[in-house]
């Protein structure tokens, strides 16, 4: 299989799996640590243009999981998120992933919020290199192994 249909399939999967727990992630944690996930692989390469920032804030109007919070909140955090890490990137970086380490306390949102940034990561087809390391990053704060995760 190549990898590019790998890709497209496990991005699938972790989405059937995300709607499947939708009623047990609506804490605030999970809402926050999302969006920062979300805007840590927007810039994961350092930089975010307009078009990468409509098509997350896209995604993350229509993903099923999300639902359970305000679309305009949850598109406020996600550019909240963003303008830290334009601002100052490294800086806004360690912001970010403390925002993604609230959900630490509860493994299934821990996990949630890995997932949701594989399918952001996964979601134009390609997974990059700087996608992948960033959403490892994310598994290290929040006490996840990256290798459960094909990381």
């Amino acid at each position: 299989m190549a990898l590019w249909d790998r890709l497209k399939e496990s991005a699938s999967q972790m989405q059937t799996q995300l709607v499947a727990k939708k009623n047990d992630l609506k804490s605030g944690a999970f809402r926050d640590a999302s969006m920062a996930m979300c805007a840590l692989v927007a810039a994961a390469d350092g930089t975010v243009d307009p078009s990468e920032r409509q098509r997350v804030a896209q995604l993350i109007a229509t993903n099923d999981v999300l639902q359970n919070f305000p679309a305009d909140d949850l598109r406020r955090r996600f550019e909240e998120n963003l303008d830290k890490l334009t601002a100052d990137f490294a800086f806004g970086r360690v912001g970010v992933l403390q925002e993604i380490a609230k959900a630490k306390k509860k493994p299934a949102e821990a996990r949630a919020v890995v997932q949701i940034g594989i399918v952001i990561g996964g979601a134009d087809g390609h997974f990059d290199k700087d996608e992948q390391a960033a959403v490892r990053e994310a598994c290290y704060a929040l006490g996840l192994p990256p290798h459960e995760f094909d990381l």
